[in-house]
């Protein structure tokens, strides 16, 4: 007979033992559900619930949830491939003990986030969060590098009595300015709070650009952490906000014009504690690696959209001189390079030293952009690839020869064309993986397919309050 303590394929070793043990603890701290959450190929982060006193069935067993979730689209169509989107078969949702969170924001609560593993105890091949460690083991075993990432977190505060379906800027105070964070200061002092009692590092929470926006920086952490990070900041945002009677967007375009949301990714390579990025003998204190990693980054931009913005309100986002990075270039501190070195202050480069992804937002799944950022960097690794030159200023200010010899040309306009261009990335189809490349193929085309003919305003309002 199977018990508890013989759990199927799937499970740790030792899970069942410590959920054991928190859930007696969660319950004792008056946590009544576990969240268990994970993001779907759309980026729209999915989840199941159990009971508290459930937690060492699902570290056991895992908790049953469809496969189908892997072609749905934002708007909760379902498209299909060859392997995915049909109501047959089942998953199973196992919980990262480690990484269990008691939501400050929603007493009776607790959050973790799930690996997705088939009945028969292998890898789900769909499943981004394993993709991710993947990309992560195959890049120290073959290279010897670790990395340390950051998703930035920007966001759109309305109000929740706006009527239905619009957005009513909750604060109107200038871009940066203090007075809209006087504005809304008790929001924000809550949401600090929550961070801190969630034990989430928080390094600056400021008012952005666009009116009602947001942007929350929380330090680095190994990529799948720092992505599990980001979807517990995201709910975190979401749940303190409901509390005051407001309501967010992370949408990369609350607005058909404007500034949008982005969700730019910080990440840097190690060896053996050191940080590559600086202290070398390349430009700017880059190691050879280091530069290497990011012409590999840089020369797959036009691809990795399809993944790094993957709506077609990314494409509102992701226009010339908005900072937004929408060229092919790169530079020291540039805002409006798509790739941004960032040195660090002095005294501080060994730690904080690192490049900057701008053409992301977060309607990107978290796991699926920082795995393939790094397979396109680790291709650059292996090849050797060198930097073309620096671009200084706006890119879209130089004439046409001076951008053709600085290898500066325009991204992808919309979400179809960077579908096309990521079909014939074989790096990218590769790392992977068929069934989540196909996936990925899929879901992009259903969601071009549902907004033709639309108009951006259209566009924008179809997708404000689905992330």
């Amino acid at each position: 007979m199977t018990t508890l303590a013989d759990p199927v394929p799937g499970g740790r070793p030792g899970d069942v033992e410590r959920a054991t043990a928190l859930s007696g603890e969660l319950a004792g701290r008056g946590v009544h559900g576990i969240v268990l959450a994970y993001v779907d190929t759309a980026g729209v982060g999915r989840v199941k619930t159990i009971p508290t006193g459930r937690l060492a069935d699902a570290a056991a067993w895992g908790v049953g949830m469809s496969p189908v979730f892997d072609t749905f689209l934002a708007g909760d169509a379902i498209v299909t491939t060859d392997v995915l989107g049909s109501p047959d078969g089942d998953l199973r949702l196992y919980p990262e003990l480690d990484r269990l969170t008691v939501l400050a924001a929603q007493p009776g609560w607790a959050w973790v986030p799930v690996d997705r593993i088939t009945q028969d105890g292998a890898p789900h091949p769909g499943c981004s969060r394993t993709f991710l460690r993947h990309t992560l083991t195959d890049a120290r075993a073959r290279h010897g590098l670790d990395f340390r990432a950051a998703v930035e977190i920007e966001w759109s505060v309305g109000l929740d009595s706006a009527p239905a379906g619009e957005f009513v800027p909750a604060a109107t105070g200038p871009a940066y300015g203090a007075t809209r964070l006087v504005e809304l200061g008790d929001f924000g002092a809550d949401l600090l709070a929550a961070c801190a009692a969630q034990g989430v590092d928080v390094d600056q929470f400021h008012p952005e650009y666009a009116a009602g926006q947001f942007e929350l920086s929380t330090g680095a952490l190994d990529p799948v952490a720092a992505a599990d990070r980001s979807v517990l900041v995201r709910h975190t945002i979401r749940a303190v906000a409901r509390r005051h009677g407001l309501r967010v967007s992370f949408s990369p375009a609350v607005n058909a014009t404007g500034v949008g949301n982005g969700g730019h990714l910080h990440l840097s390579a190690w060896r053996d504690g050191v940080n590559l990025h600086t202290g070398g003998v390349r430009r700017y204190g880059m190691t050879a690696e280091a530069e290497s990693f990011a012409a590999g980054v840089l020369a797959r931009l036009p691809a990795l959209t399809a993944v790094t913005a993957p709506s077609p309100a990314s494409y509102l986002r992701l226009r010339p001189s908005q900072w937004a990075g929408v060229y092919t270039a790169w530079g020291l501190e540039t805002r409006e390079c798509a790739l941004r070195l960032v040195t660090g202050t002095a005294g501080l480069r060994d730690r904080a030293a690192n490049l900057e992804v701008k053409p992301v937002d977060l309607a990107a799944n978290p796991y699926l952009a920082l795995g393939c950022v790094i397979a396109a960097g680790l291709e650059g690794v292996e090849s050797e690839a060198v930097l073309p030159p620096e671009t200084t200023g706006d890119p879209a200010h130089l004439a046409p020869e001076e951008a053709a010899a600085r290898e500066v040309r325009r991204l992808p306009k919309t979400l179809a064309e960077s579908v096309e261009v990521f079909r014939g990335d074989e790096v990218l189809r590769t790392a992977l993986g068929p069934v989540l490349a196909d996936a990925v193929t899929a879901v992009r085309e259903g969601e071009v397919a549902q907004v033709d003919g639309l108009e951006d305003a259209q566009i924008a309002a179809a997708y404000r309050w689905v992330y």
